[in-house]
């Protein structure tokens, strides 16, 4: 995928090859610091800029990228949609212009729209890394999802995985669908119909579809939570609590699930409309962990992205 003449970014999970993405996830591993010894800053991207461009909110991703960037030696420039000319009416293609003329090695970019970054990596010569575009995909939040499980001595060959809530406007859940079923794992998708197109069991293989949570949580190793994106919804919304009693996670779920289920969110969460705080704060809850590995897979993006090396080993 990537030559040093074709600037090769990440837009996605779906045009990875398992390989690839074992590449990313061994080299975030590597990042991660010594027990016991505080992060120590490297220069592998030394001289690079990178630019976070975020035209809609986020505390998580935009931070651990700029964490990663620095970490790596890396320059860095956050921009957000309020705090530049877009709010004073440029277009689009206007403010990408005038990025591309400040020649940064790299743009991470949010956006509302699906596509979004296609369009920017089609348009502008720079490698771009896509923080999220509208519910398209979000490749950098299921690497990490990924190297948590894997952290946790759980194998993705054959684990059963619940994804539950708002899976129709998730990227999230696309990007988790997309990287586990390249690993073989057993993908169960699980919201109220409304909020659970049909489509998506034709997603990847391995995917089944229920609108039961105790179906879904049967047996799983793995439960993942998501938002209700009440932003994206067009159509009216669950009250919080007639959510809660229906989609909530709560403790007497997990007695459903396998004896060692981690429980995972991507953040952020809503502590009573989706997940209990009894079930956010137990010994089971990876969510903290997730965090934490958002930056080492970060950095592991960045240097592949900026260097191509998890390209070239992946290729051998």
């Amino acid at each position: 995928m990537y030559s040093p003449d074709t600037p090769a970014g990440l837009l996605g999970i779906e045009p990875l090859t398992r390989a690839e993405i074992q590449a990313i996830l061994d080299r975030a591993r590597e990042f991660r610091p010594v027990a016991e010894t505080s992060w120590r800053k490297l220069d592998l991207l030394k001289g690079r800029m990178v630019v976070n461009l975020f035209f809609e909110a986020s505390t998580r991703t935009r931070t651990s990228f700029e964490i990663a960037a620095k970490r790596l030696g890396a320059d860095t420039i956050s921009i957000t949609a309020q705090g530049s000319s877009v709010s004073k009416g440029e277009s689009l293609v206007d403010t990408l212009n005038t990025l591309g003329a400040m020649r940064p090695d790299a743009i991470i970019m949010r956006h509302s729209a699906s596509g979004a970054p296609h369009f920017l990596q089609r348009h502008l010569g720079i490698p771009i890394i896509n923080a999220g575009d509208g519910t398209h995909e979000h490749p950098t939040q299921a690497l990490l999802d990924a190297r948590t499980i894997l952290d946790h001595g759980v194998r993705l060959e054959g684990l059963r995985i619940a994804i539950i809530g708002d899976i129709a406007h998730s990227r999230v859940a696309r990007s988790n669908v997309h990287l586990l079923s390249k690993f073989g794992a057993d993908i169960v998708l699980c919201g109220p119909a409304s909020l659970l197109p049909r489509e998506l069991k034709q997603l990847a293989p391995g995917v089944t579809l229920t609108t039961d949570i105790n179906e879904a949580i049967a047996d799983a190793g793995v439960i993942m939570m998501l938002r209700v994106q009440l932003e994206r919804q067009h159509e009216a919304a669950f009250p919080a609590g007639e959510y809660f009693g229906s989609y909530g996670l709560r403790l007497e779920h997990l007695h459903l699930a396998r004896p060692d289920v981690i429980v995972m969110h991507p953040g952020p969460i809503n502590r009573g409309r989706e997940i209990s705080s009894e079930v956010a704060d137990s010994q089971r809850s990876a969510i903290l962990n997730q965090v934490e590995n958002g930056i080492v897979v970060r950095m592991a993006v960045l240097e592949r992205v900026l260097t191509g090396r998890g390209n070239a080993q992946a290729a051998h």
